[in-house]
């Protein structure tokens, strides 16, 4: 059993509390700006303008569908229930930076990057298999605050290292030990991001490096949701494994379809031998 004792306030300021969840949310953030600055520094086919309007495009879109599929969920849970979800009792209530989703984060920013790459005439696939290492680390860094938080824990366990939130102002304390989920997604994240970055430039069409890590994403919360604490939300299954299996039914046909390792060019050599007898020599 591992102690985590942290408590999920990272400081204070007057009346104003920051939480360590925001700031790596804000992290994640900063991640994804930093790295299409270095791609474009390193010669990717977008100027600054561009990489700009689509962080301007990308996250809000990710936070508005992060926060309205939590909305859902809720909703959804509790009609199964037989009760009736906060958000219709208190609308505004939807308004607000916690309970939000890494589904609806990626789905939204997907959405709203595909909009404006469309309206602009911009190459979509270039754009997306461009963003997909860094939407992944971005996801492990943002998962670093779920873990501070005490959100997004596992079932109750009885494994060695089993995590208990000890600090009272854990959303996860009093739960006792349970699964480091969070700890789990973390590693699973970055050993993704490695992958793509090993396989960027090795299958066409544009697009499919994007698709394997939704493939790759949506297998493992699936998998791994069963060990995470949670209500059912549809078959028995999380929200997360629905829309999880709903991306699979898509991405793999697609990936077995039209994605293609691409054939490496064999460089032209100038032919030394001659077509002739070989002229006299003066």
């Amino acid at each position: 059993m591992i102690e985590f004792p942290v408590s999920p306030v990272a400081f204070q300021i007057g009346t104003i509390t920051v939480r360590w969840y925001g700031l790596f949310l804000a992290l994640a953030v900063l991640w994804l700006i930093i790295w299409m600055w270095w791609q474009i520094r390193k010669g990717a086919k977008l100027s600054i303008d561009t990489m700009l309007t689509l962080a301007l495009v990308g996250i809000p879109s990710g936070v508005i569908f992060a926060r309205l599929i939590h909305v859902i969920d809720d909703i959804v849970i509790k009609a199964q229930q037989g009760g009736t979800s906060g958000y219709i009792a208190d609308p505004v209530s939807i308004i607000g930076g916690e309970g939000l989703t890494a589904w609806g984060a990626v789905l939204g920013a997907s959405l709203g990057i595909w909009i404006y790459c469309k309206i602009s005439k911009i190459q979509i696939g270039y754009v997306f298999d461009l963003l997909a290492p860094a939407v992944i680390m971005a996801q492990a860094i943002g998962r670093i605050g779920c873990l501070f938080n005490g959100c997004c824990y596992g079932i109750e366990t009885e494994v060695p290292w089993g995590l208990l939130y000890t600090n009272p102002d854990s959303l996860a304390f009093g739960i006792g030990t349970a699964h480091p989920s969070v700890i789990y997604e973390i590693l699973f994240n970055v050993i993704i991001f490695g992958v793509l970055m090993k396989l960027r430039g090795k299958f066409k069409p544009d697009g499919s490096l994007f698709i394997l890590y939704l493939a790759l994403y949506s297998g493992w919360r699936v998998a791994t949701d069963f060990i995470r604490a949670g209500t059912p939300f549809l078959f028995g299954l999380h929200q997360a494994q629905v829309i999880g299996i709903i991306v699979l039914v898509i991405a793999v046909p697609w990936m077995a379809l039209k994605m293609r390792p691409v054939k490496p060019e064999i460089p032209l050599i100038a032919s030394t031998e001659t077509t002739g007898p070989i002229p006299p020599s003066a």
